[in-house]
């Protein structure tokens, strides 16, 4: 026979204050971890989301980022004219990147943090079709004009549309705000690139990447062999995709070990908590156990009460910390992007897939907490237990 699941939950409620405690502990082992996880997976989102499967990213042979990724001017004209690039009137849809990194003050705190000023071509929004200006205008070229993202614009001084703006050397203007759609791009400057080179006094033939619009979903292969092919060029070849999702990975994977690491220790805590919780069940209901047994309930079915009874706990306490972590999701926050040393702005990505490993990891608690409990409760003598009576 089984032992009804009723005379479980009352068991929980005869105890309600030693199960608050575990259930609190759970809950809270389990917000952290599926925050910690839902900061990797924002982050992650947000890097992943600036490439294009549609874009290929072209840089230096060996170079880990754009940062350190250096193309001359004879290059770049190769890759525009390499069979694979999407083409229209105007001629290649490509633009030709410079990346520098400016130290600009937060409105929050006042302090400097490093913004990725990216110097781009004239067709860019052609390229990265995900980008929209929201705001002003499209820069000019030769002039010392900005377009900025949209967290840009929330997060910096002085980034308000027609401000103006000194680094590097140079004043610039303010004249548009875009949409890069919760990427990276958001959290980034644009300018004309030939204007970005000399102002950092950098030679004007110099690019540190190049970015196609692939003419065909089957044009990469040919894209890629062209290129590798040429003797005039030393380059990598890959989707844009790719490149960013490479850029995530790191940081993405210090905070998942780090994220388990502090729920691996709560949770150590959280099973001393239900395992105190059984135990005492255990302690006050020996005599109920035992008139369960002689009544013709065997040890299996013991067994199983006492840990559906701690499932339960550990079930409601995993219920409340993805409760609790569910504000977190679409918050917005920053961090150094280690790739590229820049300030990243993004959001918590609570997602239904990570609200089930929290769950889980709860149920996981819940079961290492209730076993050595229900199998201490089926082991008691029957006999003894009858005769205190």
């Amino acid at each position: 026979m089984a032992i009804p699941l009723t005379y479980t939950l009352h068991s929980l409620r005869a105890r309600w204050m030693s199960t608050i405690v575990a259930v609190l502990g759970i809950a809270g082992t389990v917000g952290v971890f599926v925050a910690m996880l839902a900061l990797a997976r924002g982050f992650q989102a947000t890097l992943v989301a600036s490439g294009s499967p549609r874009n290929a990213l072209i840089r230096r042979a060996g170079a880990t980022s754009e940062m350190d990724s250096l193309l001359q001017l004879e290059q770049v004209r190769v890759i525009e004219d390499a069979p694979g690039v999407a083409r229209e009137g105007a001629g290649p849809l490509a633009s030709r990147e410079v990346v520098v990194i400016a130290a600009l003050p937060l409105k929050r705190t006042g302090t400097d943090a490093n913004v990725q000023v990216r110097g781009v071509s004239a067709r860019v929004l052609a390229v990265r079709d995900s980008v929209r200006l929201v705001a002003g205008r499209f820069f000019q070229a030769g002039l010392n004009e900005l377009i900025v993202g949209r967290n840009v614009a929330a997060s910096y001084e002085g980034f308000d549309l027609g401000s103006s703006v000194r680094f590097g050397g140079a004043v610039w203007t303010v004249v548009g705000v875009f949409d890069a759609g919760g990427s990276a791009f958001d959290s980034e400057v644009w300018c004309d690139g030939s204007v970005l080179n000399q102002v950092y006094q950098r030679p004007r033939n110099l690019f540190q990447s190049v970015t196609v619009r692939l003419g065909s979903p089957d044009a990469m292969a040919r894209l890629k062999e062209s290129l590798v092919a040429d003797p005039r060029l030393t380059v990598q070849v890959e989707r844009e995709i790719e490149y960013y999702e490479k850029q995530s990975k790191q940081l993405t994977t210090l905070i998942v070990v780090l994220g388990t690491i502090v729920a691996a220790v709560m949770g150590v805590g959280a099973i001393f908590g239900a395992l105190n919780t059984m135990y005492s069940a255990v302690a006050e209901r020996s005599r109920e156990i035992a008139t369960m047994r002689a009544l013709g309930f065997g040890v299996g079915s013991v067994v199983s009460s006492f840990v559906v009874e701690a499932l339960c706990l550990a079930l409601v306490g995993g219920l409340l910390g993805c409760v609790a972590v569910l504000p977190l999701n679409g918050l917005t926050t920053g961090t150094m992007n280690w790739q590229t040393f820049s300030h990243l702005a993004f959001a918590f990505s609570v997602t239904p897939p990570l609200l089930l490993a929290g769950l889980a990891f709860a149920l996981l608690m819940g079961l290492i907490g209730g076993v050595p409990p229900a199998l201490r409760a089926a082991r008691q003598p029957v006999a003894a237990a009858l005769r205190e009576l």
